[in-house]
């Protein structure tokens, strides 16, 4: 057995534990940092919407294999702003895979569009009719948002259901969610601040990481309830069945999503680095952060969080003293022995008169009663004395010569 797995089996066994659960003020501290930079990146920067969202030109530059190049995306930016248009001022270049240039800018009429065509032309050499310019509206961008956001609410909604009707527990929802909610911020702040446009393929990947999430916590929290259906009779607090439940489940969690985590590494590099801007790559980030970011709910902020919600309840709290109360004798074994008090009785009141002072009794003993008789058990497994025929008497044969044990040699002489 390697090590990882004997690690593993120590986790699941108990044998070695990382408390989650008693560190939470820790890891809400971490999601706290996290969730802050998201909302600097969101509120401050923004988000960087694409053409399709706000509508405007988007245009296509074939440069040839091997020429898109980032100092040749340069050079089409410079051209576009320097035709002094005002919805031009500001254009989004960048490598569209190893041949093209693709440029975006706010929407414009034909005359600017051919300004701008010509601007490129010059720029970097390609014939203007082979470059290519498309208009977008916001209409489409805004449908695809509306929807978008409708199926973010219906599956709210089916998640609470779902948890309510499979573990019986309206906190194991709301825990889930904000879980849920935890993952989604982290992944539109970074986002932001990376600077990736957001495109219909972003919108995608928002929506496919909140089953990931779900997933690994609905997993976690089956384990939990496993562990805590029997909390009296297994002698230990919600807390640590909590704890011992996500170090059963770690090992798992960890492997799921190292699984799913590599490929959609990969992607993303492919995406960046040799792709360029593309929808591959907008999916593979939002895939990536929103995965990374529903592991470590579901293991630092959805169990701590509902041993939270849990506290105040009546089963909870008995666990809790109960384990407090076993704590106590197992420090000290004599610490529920009592203190004598002066007013404490030293006997039981004697049942009848005291002896006189003349008796052999002591004073202030209670009378001597003799104990109910009873028959004797004999030796032997079941077996019990026979009751007496008489009173016994002294033996017939007691002036006889007894017989004594003599060698062969000597029986029968005198």
């Amino acid at each position: 057995m390697g090590r990882y797995s004997r690690l593993g089996y120590a986790l699941y066994e108990g044998d070695v534990s990382v408390n989650f659960v008693g560190r939470k003020r820790l890891w809400y501290s971490i999601s706290g940092v996290i969730l802050a930079l998201a909302f600097v990146g969101l509120f401050v920067k923004g988000l960087n919407l694409g053409v399709e969202f706000q509508g405007g030109v988007e245009i296509s530059v074939p440069v040839g294999a091997g020429n898109a190049t980032q100092p040749t995306a340069d050079k089409v930016r410079v051209a576009i702003a320097g035709t002094g248009l005002k919805p031009a001022a500001s254009p989004v270049v960048n490598v569209q895979g190893t041949s093209a240039i693709r440029a975006t800018t706010e929407p414009l009429n034909n005359t600017e569009t051919d300004t701008v065509l010509k601007a490129i032309s010059e720029a970097t050499g390609v014939v203007v009719n082979d470059i290519s310019a498309n208009e977008v509206g916001p209409s489409w961008g805004q449908q695809v948002a509306q929807r978008a956001l409708t199926g973010l609410v219906v599956f709210l909604v089916l998640v609470v259901l779902f948890i309510w009707a499979y573990f019986r527990e309206w906190k194991m929802s709301v825990a889930a969610l904000v879980a849920l909610a935890h993952d989604i911020l982290i992944t539109i702040g970074i986002y932001a601040l990376s600077g990736f446009e957001v495109t219909p393929a972003t919108v995608t990947g928002v929506l496919t990481i909140l089953g990931f999430s779900l997933y690994d916590t609905v997993v976690v929290f089956d384990k939990i309830r496993e562990n805590t259906k029997n909390l009296r009779s297994a002698r230990t607090t919600y807390a640590k069945a909590v704890n011992l439940a996500v170090n059963q489940t770690l090992v798992r969690s960890i492997n799921t999503s190292l699984v799913a985590l590599l490929p959609v590494a990969a992607i993303l590099y492919v995406g960046v680095a040799t792709l360029g801007s593309g929808a591959l790559k907008d999916l593979a980030l939002a895939l990536f952060v929103g995965m990374a970011a529903g592991a470590y709910s579901s293991i630092f902020i959805a169990p701590p969080l509902l041993v939270q919600l849990k506290s105040g309840e009546k089963d909870v709290e008995a666990a809790e003293r109960r384990a407090k109360a076993r704590a106590r004798r197992e420090a000290d074994r004599y610490a529920e022995v009592p203190v004598f008090t002066e007013d404490m009785a030293i006997h039981d009141e004697p049942e009848g008169d005291i002896p006189d002072a003349g008796t052999d009794a002591p004073m202030g003993a209670a009378p001597f009663a003799a104990p109910p008789t009873r028959r004797d058990e004999a030796l032997g497994s079941g077996r019990v004395v026979p009751e007496p025929k008489g009173p016994v008497t002294e033996s017939k044969a007691a002036g006889r010569v007894q017989p004594t044990r003599q060698p062969r040699s000597k029986r029968g002489k005198k």
